[in-house]
């Protein structure tokens, strides 16, 4: 099971490097891009888990009013430079820091993965809290059920970790959580140790009720 603080360490370690090697564009860009045409003018949306800003949040507040939140301190400087204006927020998925109703809609890409598994229906349950009646939710995931660490990931000599639900598990903790599965594309990630690209789920969700 991943190590919240050993996450957060890994990713204020290695922020810029993480930051060089993030893909800015792909697939799961371009359903963003559609994701966000299917929203209110102006939507006020959160970025969970928004790293370095980019390309999530600097594509969100071309639209809207954004606020990115991040528990890595270096990973938020970063955002800050990258999204110059953007709201941002440190602090922690299973508890976020927000009121209900507060958001039309929330992304979460490479985020929910480094979540202790036990917690993925904690995280998405809040997501389900802080959105308005029929807000969305779009993230990505792993397509297989997978606990692991990398000591050494992308040669930086820092540890990281993740916890991976897989597509089925996520589905239907999404379902627990009160949402309606709108959407589910298979996308690949270019940020591998080995340059493979590896195949990811993306979900989009509408929260029900």
């Amino acid at each position: 099971m991943s190590d919240r603080d050993a996450v957060r360490r890994g990713y204020d370690e290695m922020a810029e490097t993480y930051a060089a090697e993030r893909s800015e564009g792909g697939r799961g860009t371009e359903l963003l891009t559609d994701f966000l045409d299917a929203l209110p003018d102006d939507p006020r949306v959160l970025d969970a888990g928004c790293g370095q800003g980019t390309p999530v949040l600097a594509r969100l507040a071309e639209s809207g009013d954004p606020l990115g939140l991040d528990f890595s301190r270096e990973q938020l400087r970063l955002a800050a430079v990258n999204v110059p204006g953007a709201s941002l927020s440190q602090g922690d998925m299973t508890a976020l820091p927000f009121r209900d109703d507060a958001f039309d809609a929330v992304t979460a890409y490479n985020s929910l993965i480094h979540v202790p598994y036990g917690d993925h229906e904690t995280v998405l349950g809040e997501f389900a809290r802080v959105l308005r009646p029929g807000g969305r939710v779009l993230l990505t995931e792993g397509c297989q059920e997978w606990s692991g660490e990398n000591p050494d990931w992308l040669d930086t000599g820092v540890e990281m970790q993740w916890d991976i639900a897989g597509t089925e598990a996520t589905r239907a903790q999404l379902e627990s959580a009160g949402f309606a599965v709108v959407g589910e594309w298979e996308v690949t990630d270019r940020l591998n140790d080995d340059g493979e690209e590896v195949p990811k789920p993306v979900f989009e969700a509408r929260l029900v009720g």
